[in-house]
């Protein structure tokens, strides 16, 4: 709540009326009307009008007409001020301050040059020096924020904070020296010995922890917490680091995410790299867009893009464009399914449900086209597998010309590997197809077998009665004849 200075006089006139009790023997030296108090050479010598005024010292708000609520401690402070409510504490503090109101400076040639600033503190021989116009700053420690001239808002707590920053606003530094040779750079926040301590231009950085960001120069938008983090930094941006020693050997690569002590931590130009855990992505150093996960992840990496890493210890390799991820190889999932990945990276399972299908019709002849695909074996390239394992499978570029969609491609279009799940779905229909054909070529086999075996009861039957007759024919013919005889 603001007290209005009428207040403030009200009051005063409210203790002078009241009866004195006891006085005061001998009675106070350099009291005067108004509530003034002067002590020392030319002290307040020219007021007029002015009201609760302590000037003590020589030449002590010398200037002073109508100026009120100002007070003056040392000689020559507040020599030719005439505005209200100022505080000078020490010898040339607020020297030659004329028309800037409500500063308060306490120490030696604190404030020394202001003019027209208003709402400054300085505390501490020569803090805020040379501020003339600078408003609401703030400056404590010997030479703090010592050639402002007209920047605004800024904080400086220790021993040459902010010490050369002239133009720059709404910087705050703590620490010795933080910020010390921030010249214009704006929105700046240092804590920390040495912290952003050779930041000249660059705006918008955070820096917390001893000598985090120290030789940043015009890098703006950078985080820094920790010791040493992104110490040599100079004109990276939009950088974050978090932990002793994270991004510590960055000088100009930006976008970059270091969380965890030695996270990031030889990357020099390299921008865009995440990495989250102790030591991820250490041994990086121009690589680019590389993203690591988990303690020591990624440290085989180097000058490689593209690489992700997931899981503790998993190092990768320095190769560009790959993907690896801990505790997955050797890992059983029972009642799993597998997992696929379009051009795009996006993973996924295939579904099988008919909610998620239309157009639903057998296969028929389609498979067909598997006869006329050439299987066969291979090894991939050395920088692929070093080991030159021998490989089984087809060549998707054969494949595109007999179905192209067997094949799945690249970005670009381009064939890229076949779709072996597709494959095996015509290989289980042509099975089918050749299973179906059995089965009705061995019904026939069957019904031809029971119509033969039917025909061979017939045949046995006819053969067992034509024994029959033959037998009894030759039973005929053996019996005796008896010849009449005439």
């Amino acid at each position: 709540m603001k007290i209005s200075q009428s207040l403030i006089s009200s009051a005063f006139i409210c203790f002078a009326v009241l009866p004195i009790v006891r006085a005061v023997v001998p009675p106070p030296d350099g009291g005067y009307l108004n509530y003034t108090t002067a002590e020392g050479t030319k002290a307040l010598q020219n007021l007029t009008t002015g009201a609760a005024n302590t000037g003590i010292g020589w030449y002590s708000l010398f200037s002073a007409t109508t100026g009120s609520f100002n007070t003056s401690v040392g000689a020559a402070t507040l020599v030719l001020n005439t505005a209200d409510n100022n505080t000078a504490i020490g010898g040339a503090a607020l020297l030659l301050n004329s028309t800037g109101p409500q500063n308060t400076a306490i120490g030696t040639a604190a404030l020394v040059f202001n003019n027209g600033g208003e709402g400054n503190t300085a505390t501490g021989a020569f803090a805020l020096y040379s501020n003339t116009e600078g408003d609401y700053n703030t400056a404590n420690g010997e030479y703090a924020l010592y050639f402002n001239t007209i920047g605004e808002r800024n904080t400086a707590i220790g021993d040459s904070a902010l010490y050369s920053n002239t133009e720059g606003s709404r910087n705050t530094a703590v620490g010795n020296p933080a910020l010390v040779n921030n010249s214009t750079g704006d929105d700046n926040t240092a804590v920390g010995s040495d912290a952003l301590r050779n930041n000249t231009v660059g705006s918008g950085n955070t820096a917390s922890g001893a000598q985090a960001l120290s030789n940043n120069v015009t890098g703006v938008s950078n985080t820094a917490t920790g010791y040493l983090a992104l110490l040599s930094n100079t004109e990276g941006t939009s950088n974050t680091a978090t932990g002793k020693d994270a991004l510590r050997d960055t000088t100009s690569g930006g976008g970059n995410t270091a969380t965890g002590q030695d996270a990031l931590l030889s990357n020099t130009t390299g921008e865009y790299n995440t990495a989250d855990g102790l030591f991820a992505l250490g041994a990086l150093t121009t690589g680019s867009n590389n993203t690591a996960v988990g303690r020591s992840a990624g440290t085989s990496v180097t000058t490689a893009d593209h690489v992700i890493c997931i899981g503790a210890q998993v190092s990768g390799a320095n190769v560009s464009n790959s993907c690896y991820i801990g505790q997955i190889f050797g890992v059983t999932a029972s009642g799993g399914t597998p997992v696929f990945i379009n051009s795009d990276g996006k993973l996924g399972t295939a579904t099988s449900s008919k909610r998620f299908k239309e157009e639903i019709k057998p296969m028929d002849k389609s498979s067909e086209a598997l006869l006329a695909l050439r299987p066969v074996t291979f090894r991939y390239k050395k920088k692929i597998d070093s080991a030159g394992t021998s490989q089984f499978g087809l060549i998707a570029e054969d494949v595109e010309k007999i179905n192209p969609d067997l094949v799945v491609r690249d970005k670009e279009g381009n064939p890229y590997t076949v779709r072996y799940d597709a494959v095996n779905a015509m290989l289980l229909n042509e099975f089918l197809k050749e299973h179906r054909a059995f089965v009705e070529q061995q019904q026939k086999v069957e019904e031809q077998g029971a119509t033969i075996a039917q025909q061979q009861k017939q045949i046995e039957a006819l053969t067992a009665g034509l024994q029959k007759v033959n037998a009894q024919l030759e039973m005929n013919n053996s019996a005796p004849q008896v010849a009449k005889n005439n």
